[in-house]
Formats: structure tokens, sequence, C-alpha cells
């Protein structure tokens, strides 16, 4: 399968393999897109995190994202996505300074598991924290970054059920947005909501976990 646009829609990460291969968004007109519909303010030289009040534009914990198809650990892949490879594949992005992203999606017998991880830098905290309180619903997800969310539902197509997870992350200037789905193609059902959640949150674990520079999975 070839490496596809970052994000991709929902609809696109829950069809079958084939599909899969046929569409996808660029980042920049995609759901990750600013709302306003103007470019992304350039990033300000900072690596650490700022005194600054948290409405400043000087507020910048984080300079720019980190190497996304690392910020998920060899063995967190083969649990959640077995027979994927661990490298991943780097999704297209129009600024890699401000929005990069990593997916893994893989086939076992029917079961076919997708998994991706993407970090944003904003301009500020207060930017970013707008931004979170903007992106969709969920429940609260303790333990990851400033605040998080996750979301998990279930969708139809062609008779095929996939459940997908969301986990939505802002930690300072950062948003991190985890998906995880799955489908089983011999029954055309799909993994129960427990083990999908649970596999985004460990996955959310360790994408935080990079953008901070501590060890360790917060989620457990």
């Amino acid at each position: 399968m070839r490496s596809l646009p970052f994000p991709l829609a929902l609809t696109v990460r829950v069809l079958p393999v084939a599909v899969l291969a046929c569409a996808g968004w660029a980042w920049t007109s995609g759901s990750m897109a600013d709302p306003s519909g103007q470019p992304a303010a350039a990033p300000q030289p900072s690596s650490k995190r700022s005194a600054q009040p948290a409405g400043s534009a000087a507020s910048r914990a984080y300079e720019k994202p980190p190497e996304p198809c690392s910020a998920v650990t060899a063995r967190t892949v083969a649990d959640l996505v077995p027979k994927a490879d661990p490298a991943g594949k780097e999704l297209a992005a129009a600024d890699r300074s401000l929005r990069r992203g990593c997916s893994w999606s893989a086939l076992k017998d029917f079961d076919y598991r997708w998994l991706d991880v993407s970090f944003e830098i904003k301009e500020s905290t207060a930017a970013a924290h707008t931004a979170f309180a903007a992106r969709g619903k969920g429940e609260s997800a303790p333990g990851l970054g400033d605040e998080a969310r996750i979301a998990v539902g279930l969708t139809t197509h062609d008779k095929q059920n996939t459940r997908e997870a969301v986990v939505t992350v802002r930690s300072g200037n950062a948003l991190v947005t985890v998906t995880y789905n799955g489908s089983d193609f011999e029954s055309h059902g799909a993994p129960a909501a427990d083990s999908i959640s649970e596999g985004a949150l460990k996955a959310s674990g360790d994408a935080v976990a990079k953008l901070t520079g501590k060890t360790g999975s917060p989620t457990g």
C-alpha cells in the first residue's frame, strides 16, 4: 500500500484495504487545517517551556513536531498492528515544521488494523487550547498531556463494521492526535470497544512521551 496524504478522512480510514490505496486529503485541506483558513504562524525560536502568559504568542513549549514514525514504539506497533512494518510511513504535510504524522496498517489473516499519530505545533498555548476545544467531543482521558479526550465509534460500510478510537491531546502549544481502528473482513464485525480504546490510549502514551521527552507511557 502506498503512503497516503495526511490527514485521511474518517471514511477513508475505515474502508477495506483496496479502497485505502486510492483516496486521501492533503493536510492543509483536511480536518487539521486552521479553522480560519489562514496559514499557521511560523514557529518561533524556542525549544523550552516559556514563562510568558498563556495567551502570549511567546508561550511556546515546543518549537517543532518530533519525528513521528519513531513516536510509537516497535513493541506497541507489534501489539496494535500485527504484521505492520514498525518503521511506519510518514504522511505528506504542507509544512513539516508545524505538522507531521505517521501511519501503520496491516492485514493479518482477516483482521485489519490501522494506526496513525500526528503532531501539530500552534503559535501559543492559548491557540492550542482553542484548537483542542474546537475538535470534536469525547470522554476525558486523564494522564495525557495538559488535557485529553477519547472518542470511540462504530461505522458500517457495505455491511463491514469498523470500530475506531480517536485520542486528542494538548500539551502546551502542541496537539497530538492518535487514530486506531480495526475490522474483521471474515465476520464483517469489528473489535471490541475496550480493545480499540485501550490500544489508542497506549499509542497516545508513547506519542506524548516522544513529544515531551519523558520516558514511559502516561497511561501505563
